[in-house]
This record gives C-alpha cells, sequence and structure tokens, in this order.
C-alpha cells in the first residue's frame, strides 16, 4: 500500500477542493446575499479598507462635502419664498436696466458706464429691534443656493470719486469735477415753508421692490425680491423715513401707491401723474423723495452694502441726482444736485459711512418736475428689510438737517 508523506497537507486540499465544488453554485447564485451579517461585514471592511488608505485632510473636505450637498438633495422643498404675492413682471437685475426704462419712456440718455449698482412696520421694528433672539433662517436646498457677499461701499479717495468732504459723488456725466465743484458752490435756492402745511412728498415709483428675509451667507434662487405687502416692501422703508421726518418736525405725505404692480413697465410715467395730483393740491410740497432700493448683482453673488452703527447693521444708502444730456428738458438738475450734495454731506458728517457715493448721471426719474426731486436707495436686494429700515431711521435725522437748510 501507497503511503503519502504528509497525510495531513492531502486531507486539507482534499476537503478544501471539495469546499469549493460545493459552494461554487451558491455563490452564481447569489444564495450568500441571503446573509445580510456577513454582507454588513464586508461592507465594513471595505470602508475600513479604504479610510486606512485615506489622507486625514480628504476626510475633511469628503465630510464637508456631505454636508454641504447630500444631505439636503432628497429633502422636500419647504423653503418659503420671500415673497408671497409676487407681480407678473420681473425684477430688472440691475440699476443699470431700471435707467434704462426710465430713459427709454421720457426720452432721455443713458450712461455707458455700468452701475455698481431700494409707519406702522417701522414703529414695529424700532420699538422691538432686539426683543427676542431670532430664529435661525430656513435652510436652503444646496441647489437653489446663491452667494451673498457684503461689502463697504462708502467710497474712498481715487480718481473715480469727486471728494465732498465728507463723503464722495461718483460722476457719470461729461462735466469735470472743477465744473461740477463750481455748481455745489452755490447754495440750493428753493426755500422750504413751515411744517404747517406738507413740505415733503414720499412716493414709490417701484413699491413692490423687496428684500432677503434672512441674515444668511447664501440667498435663494428662487426669489424674484418683489412683494405686494406693503410691511415688507418699500412703503415700510418710506413709513420709516417719514417717521424719521416728522420727529425732526418736517410735515410729510406718503403717497403708498405700487406704480410698479400689476406692469413694471410705464411705472415712471403713473408715478409722474401721481406727483402732479399731489403739487396741484398741496403747492406747499418742496421736496419729493422717491423711495428704492438698488439691485446688485455680480456674476450670480448678490452684494449688500453694508455698514454698522451702535453695533448694529444698517443698508448703505445711496442718492442718486440726474442730469440734464439736452434731450431730458430738467431744468432743475443743478438744484437738485445741490440739495442731493447737501444731504450726503450732512449724512456722512452725522454717521461716516452710512452713505455710498453720490450718483450724478443723465437720468430723469421723474426730477424734471420740480427743485428738490432725488431718488434714494436704500441698501441691495441682498439688505434684509431691517436694515434698510435702520437706515431710513439713521438717515432721517440728516436729512430734515438738510432740508431745514433750504429755509
Amino acid at each position: 500500500m501507497k503511503r503519502y508523506p504528509r497525510p495531513k497537507k492531502f486531507i486539507l486540499l482534499f476537503f478544501g477542493v471539495i469546499a469549493v465544488v460545493l459552494c461554487l453554485p451558491l455563490i452564481r447564485s447569489n444564495l450568500y446575499k441571503a446573509a445580510p451579517i456577513l454582507q454588513k461585514m464586508g461592507e465594513k471592511l471595505a470602508l475600513f479598507a479604504a479610510f486606512s488608505e485615506m489622507p486625514h485632510e480628504s476626510i475633511g473636505l469628503l465630510e464637508k462635502r456631505f454636508n454641504d450637498e447630500i444631505f439636503y438633495e432628497d429633502e422636500p422643498d419647504t423653503t418659503p419664498l420671500v415673497r408671497p404675492a409676487p407681480p407678473a413682471s420681473s425684477e430688472p437685475s440691475s440699476q443699470e436696466e431700471r435707467a434704462e426704462e426710465s430713459s427709454s419712456s421720457s426720452g432721455g440718455s443713458s450712461s455707458a458706464e455700468e452701475l455698481s449698482s431700494e409707519e406702522e412696520a417701522a414703529d414695529r421694528q424700532s420699538s422691538q429691534p432686539d426683543a427676542d433672539p431670532k430664529p435661525p433662517p430656513p435652510e436652503i436646498p444646496a441647489a437653489y443656493r446663491g452667494d451673498m457677499l457684503e461689502e463697504d461701499l462708502s467710497g474712498y479717495d481715487s480718481p473715480n470719486y469727486l471728494p465732498l468732504e465728507p463723503g464722495y459723488l461718483r460722476n457719470y456725466t461729461d462735466y469735470s469735477y472743477t465744473e461740477i465743484e463750481e455748481i455745489l458752490s452755490e447754495t440750493p435756492s428753493f426755500p422750504v415753508g413751515g411744517a404747517e402745511e406738507p413740505q415733503v412728498l414720499i412716493y414709490h415709483t417701484h413699491a413692490t421692490e423687496a428684500f432677503e428675509r434672512y441674515d444668511h451667507i447664501f440667498y435663494d434662487t428662487r426669489n424674484n425680491w418683489r412683494s405686494t405687502d406693503n410691511n415688507m416692501n418699500m412703503v415700510a422703508v418710506g413709513s420709516a423715513l417719514k417717521a424719521a421726518l416728522e420727529a425732526e418736525g418736517i410735515s410729510v405725505l406718503h403717497d403708498t401707491t405700487q406704480h410698479d404692480y400689476p406692469s413694471y413697465n410705464g411705472a415712471y410715467e403713473r408715478s409722474a401723474e401721481t406727483i402732479r395730483q399731489y403739487l396741484e393740491q398741496y403747492p406747499s410740497i418742496q421736496i419729493l423723495l422717491d423711495v428704492h432700493r438698488d439691485a446688485i448683482d455680480r456674476n450670480g453673488t448678490l452684494v449688500r452694502p453694508v455698514t454698522t452703527v451702535n453695533g448694529r447693521k444698517a443698508a448703505q444708502l445711496m442718492i442718486i441726482a440726474g442730469c440734464d444730456d439736452g434731450t431730458m428738458n430738467m431744468p432743475n438738475w443743478q438744484e437738485n444736485l445741490r440739495f442731493a450734495a447737501g444731504i450726503q454731506r450732512q449724512a456722512e458728517a452725522d454717521l461716516p459711512g452710512l452713505m455710498r457715493p453720490l450718483f450724478f448721471g443723465y437720468r430723469k426719474y421723474n426730477q424734471d418736475l420740480r427743485p428738490g426731486a432725488l431718488l434714494l436707495e436704500f441698501g441691495s436686494h441682498g439688505n434684509t428689510l431691517e436694515e434698510c429700515i435702520y437706515t431710513a431711521q439713521l438717515a432721517g435725522s440728516s436729512i430734515a438737517k438738510a432740508i431745514q437748510a433750504l429755509e
């Protein structure tokens, strides 16, 4: 009888072959998946092997990617839009588009340069500014997130700006700085009467312009930044400005007509008709303030002009004073510019950094209707309503001083 020198090895090999032969049909028929415990152990072993070979920095990046993207993609879209009842028309992406509409409808020209560049609600905001901590903003699904950038747009010493000492003017006309300084060397010549009769009319050509609802590093790309709710749009800012002016002894009328709803086009013609009716009924009105907000979008990034006053964020304010290029029939533009410069200097003296540079360009904006007509841009669509109301409360005192200097 033949003997094998290593019987144990032979036995192991024999039973190994038998095990392979018996298991092969099971593997081919996927019956091994019937054992979930074995499957989970295999998955964990695979993950352990992957992480053991992964650099430490890569693990952090992987976690960030999961937190930023994957966790929200399968969630239902429950984020509320800022505007409960948006109008049918769409919002221009910048102040330049608004200017083109105004100039085309009124016969004026547009600048060749692109702009870098909007009582109950006010009382509620001022009476309880920090009564309760605000809830965190709702999570925006990753697919609808846009970047938000806070920026100080108050101006600086540069050939691009004319110093008003204090404050700055940005010139979009063909006038030289020397010619502008000569214009500003004179004071406005339209005196404002006493407070017994209305002195100021606040109105809104684009009343439904609205804001971001939350102070956030992202914005919701589904937002259209419009609202017909006067507690959420420019009317609320106008009410805050009215209250601030009246607190300084200025008599104010506030028109809340939504001239841009339901149609955005033709809003300036409609607001001009409203102004004419007020001037006919109240000849004492000397100041016309069209209250807007700007729209600053840099390749999909919203820019919110912000400063801090007493530890609280305030939207920066920009004044627009139009200039006649010879086609607009604006006999009062120099008076408007002087008045605008007076407000700019007073506000910057009172609260440095609150103002963006005064915008001086070939724009009409109903400023042909009388001296003392200006357009005010409170923040941008990236700012919150609270920031703009706070700015109206702050700037009201400075605007009142500039008005009282006209008496």
